[in-house]
């Protein structure tokens, strides 16, 4: 049975320096699972790996697309699937990293994902909706057509919002009820990382400061000069969208700074309900208990032995 380790938990919480850490061990190579990590041109605010890091252990399905262009999950899926068997291949570890929940269940519980192709005009048509009426009566749209699936979307994400309307129109059934699951062709340990809310969030904050030192307003003035507009999905993102702002004379630096830490710390708790610290499939370690030799202990059983119990 070939092996699979998984590394999820929230942003900033420390995925990718311990993704470096066990691929090193190991002979790993690591596979994002990171929806922002596939745009080019796009470093800073998506906290890709830097050079350095690049050049220590080969990464997978960073810098796919450029932020003009459509990615789907079930893009991703295949995509992900396909460097795991090509690592495997290779009698390489294949380590999944990333805390998009989506990405992340779709690979390790085999989703059957719904091929709708993009319908623009319909598209549009939500969005001036979206506009008009508020984003929270779209949200109740859903609802009202698919509760399962409106649980697993956070109201303000109108894009997926649209895009579960959209495979609703294009095949008149629900967008959940499309979906099945697959058990892939691997043995899996997943690793969560995770911290108490304030230390977590006190990390965040320092990482958003150190986004801004390391030049995050002239990545994104120079993503707007090369033509990419703010209103594409890759270019709303938390931080680019904020720095954005700045940039039009909408907010002083120090407002939208303060506000990319503030949705920051919405999307962590967001990523806490697609990695529950109750799911006995993941096996948590408290990052401020310096567990990385436990973890390196647990993974070499997995590996050697296909044991993922503490």
């Amino acid at each position: 049975m070939n092996h699979l380790v998984a590394i999820v938990g929230p942003t900033g919480i420390g995925k990718s320096r311990l993704a470096l850490h066990l691929a090193q061990t190991f002979e790993g190579e690591i596979v994002s699972a990171d929806s922002r990590q596939v745009y080019r041109h796009m470093d800073i605010g998506t906290a890709k790996p830097s050079r350095e890091e690049l050049s220590l252990i080969p990464h997978h399905l960073l810098n796919i697309v450029n932020p003009d262009k459509d990615f789907s999950l079930a893009q991703y899926q295949q995509l992900a699937y396909r460097a795991i068997g090509d690592i495997h291949q290779r009698n390489k570890l294949p380590i999944l990293v990333g805390g998009s929940g989506m990405y992340v269940w779709s690979v390790l519980e085999g989703w059957g994902i719904p091929r709708v192709p993009p319908d623009l005009k319909f598209r549009y048509s939500l969005e001036e909706k979206a506009a008009k009426v508020g984003e929270d009566k779209l949200y109740q749209e859903l609802v009202e057509i698919d509760p399962v699936a409106a649980q697993r979307i956070d109201w303000r994400n109108v894009r997926r919002i649209i895009r579960a309307l959209e495979v609703h129109k294009g095949t008149e059934t629900s967008h959940s009820q499309l979906q099945y699951r697959k058990t892939p062709p691997f043995n899996t340990i997943i690793i969560g990382l995770t911290a108490d809310r304030a230390e977590l969030y006190r990390r965040l904050d320092l990482r958003v400061d150190e986004m801004i030192k390391q030049g995050l307003v002239a990545e994104v003035e120079k993503l707007e000069d090369m033509g990419y507009d703010f209103n594409m999905p890759a270019m709303s993102g938390i931080g680019y969208k904020q720095i954005g702002m700045f940039l039009n004379g909408e907010l002083t630096l120090a407002t939208a700074t303060q506000q990319v830490k503030f949705e920051t710390h919405r999307f962590v708790r967001h990523q806490y309900n697609w990695f529950r610290l109750e799911d006995n499939r993941i096996e948590w370690f408290d990052i401020q208990s310096k567990l990385d030799s436990e973890i390196t202990s647990l993974v070499a059983r997995f590996v050697t032995e296909g044991v993922r119990t503490k």
